[in-house]
């Protein structure tokens, strides 16, 4: 599968091998995820968090070795939000003496953002 079957026209994926990955999205765009995936060099770095409905939603996800993936049970008040805005605030400190790029992808609710920070 292509990204451009998953991914609106609106919507562009430009990841630079050098960035760390930071994926967000809802169980609804599980196929998106998937893709992202599978399009991610071997050594790539970050974090991918899937909210689901419930345990059922939760299923087995290739990723590189670095890409770490953690599911968010709703039903346990959960926080997709949450969880990204913990694991920038711990990648990214304000006091950073390098400069680190993050390449993130976040959905919710059938709408999805493509942002940048640096």
């Amino acid at each position: 599968m292509l990204l451009s079957d998953v991914l609106p026209a609106s919507i562009a994926w430009h990841h630079n091998p050098g960035d760390s990955v930071l994926l967000g999205a809802v169980e609804d765009d599980i196929a998106i995820v998937e893709t992202v995936l599978a399009t991610l060099p071997a050594k790539t770095r970050g974090q991918v968090f899937v909210e689901v409905t419930d345990a059922s939603g939760i299923r087995e996800l290739a990723a590189p070795g670095r890409v770490c993936v953690t599911w968010l049970l709703r039903d346990r008040g959960q926080s997709l939000r949450a969880a990204v805005d913990a694991w920038l605030s711990e990648m990214l400190p304000v006091e950073a003496e390098r400069e680190h790029h993050v390449y993130a992808w976040i959905s919710g609710d059938r709408a999805a953002h493509a942002l940048t920070s640096s």
